[in-house]
């Protein structure tokens, strides 16, 4: 109707959102319940027990029906305010209309009562929703803002999620804020310039990085990993799921003030990207960091030959390995160590690696070990130990 209304009438006409329902709500000076010894409207079962005549109820300011009636359809789809928090005994409740996709109604029908007959009340429902409802229509020029607040369940984009801004598991420390301080260490007399990550994840060592470096990329394979640290800056938070056990989840929501990175939005760039084949755009580094790439990726030693004409002179380059070669993944031929070669002797990860820069780089510190823990569900984590090594462009 508002789209038929808008295109006749030549008008920007939609539905109100939920703040303008608010005002609405304020301007008509509406008492709240229980601030009232008798419904205002055909609200709280205190009248037919129907629907009315949409003019059967004034108030202030010639607007009928602000409460009571028929519940109110408003352009804003449902999400949690800032610091919301899922109650255990009501889990299934909130969170799976937080997809866009149901929209806030408001103001209570004639059968509502209790905390539905409330203005703090937020229920929501698929666009489709008729039962007890209605709709009035606002002419308005002002855009409605439309967030896109909902919960990452993905299990591998989770994982990383927890890992990056969730609990540290049985002592072992946050690995990508430990690896940002490492990088940081080994940089402290040449911080500032440009810093690159590849296999950047949810993105906290690059938001880490950025509080000394003046621009810091951040790329990653799947653009379903890159969307949380797109939030992050674009939002200042992130919202994910975590497997309990079975089907049961609990939900969680991070931001950049908690742990004191805001203001370094600005500084920090995402993008989806073939760490095989970086574009020629991204260049002039003084700072390289491939994280846990290696094993990720189907041809790493043409990955890391990119390096030498994407780095400035002197530039320094972190490699951080867990040395999990699987053939599924990176074929066996393009495998840098965990191997015999032809002769029968071992060839080592890290000796690979050491041949595929030798041409470029230098190692001026490593092997480190660093460990990390990656959480599968309450009762059952991953422990693992990447093995970090610094390097310098000759």
């Amino acid at each position: 109707f508002c789209n038929w209304k808008a295109a006749t009438t030549e008008r920007p006409i939609r539905l109100p959102s939920e703040s303008e329902w608010y005002r609405l709500h304020a301007l008509s000076e509406v008492p709240d319940e229980p601030e009232w010894e008798q419904a205002p409207g055909n609200l709280n079962l205190e009248g037919p027990s129907s629907s009315v005549p949409v003019d059967t109820h004034e108030f202030k300011g010639g607007f009928y029906d602000i409460i009571g009636n028929v519940w109110q359809h408003t352009e804003t789809p449902i999400s949690g305010f800032r610091g919301f928090e899922v109650h255990p005994l009501y889990d299934d409740f909130s969170t799976p209309t937080f997809d866009t996709k149901h929209n806030i109604i408001k103001g209570g029908s004639w059968i509502s009562t209790g905390n539905e007959a409330t203005k703090d009340s937020r229920y929501a429902f698929r666009r489709h929703f008729y039962q007890h409802a209605g709709f009035r229509y606002v002419e308005s020029e002002a855009p409605v803002v439309i967030k896109n607040d909902v919960y990452e369940s993905d299990p591998e984009v989770c994982q990383w999620c927890d890992a990056s801004w969730g609990h540290e598991y049985f002592n072992v420390p946050n690995y990508p804020k430990r690896l940002a301080e490492f990088t940081l260490d080994a940089t402290r007399d040449r911080a500032g310039g440009k810093a690159l990550v590849l296999g950047c994840k949810a993105g906290r060592t690059v938001f880490e990085l950025a509080k000394d470096y003046d621009h810091v990329l951040g790329l990653d394979m799947t653009a379903r990993l890159i969307r949380r640290p797109i939030d992050l800056q674009e939002k200042g938070y992130v919202q994910y799921t975590l497997v309990e056990e079975g089907e049961i989840v609990s939900f969680h929501e991070k931001s950049l003030e908690a742990f004191g990175l805001k203001g370094v939005e600005g500084k920090v760039e995402f993008m989806q990207a073939d760490p095989c084949n970086i574009k020629e755009l991204y260049t002039g580094f003084d700072l390289v960091v491939v994280d846990l790439m290696l094993n990720r990726v189907v041809d790493p030693k043409k990955m890391l030959s990119q390096l030498a004409d994407r780095t400035n002179p002197g530039a320094t380059l972190i490699i951080t390995t867990n040395n999990d070669w699987i053939a599924e993944r990176t074929p066996r031929d393009a495998w840098l160590g965990g191997f015999k070669d032809n002769t029968g002797e071992n060839v080592t990860s890290h000796e690979g690696l050491s041949a595929a820069l030798a041409p470029a780089f230098e190692q001026v510190n490593g092997p480190t070990d660093l460990p990390y823990v990656l959480r599968h569900h309450a009762r059952k984590f991953e422990h693992n130990i990447a093995q970090a090594t610094i390097w310098q462009k000759r």
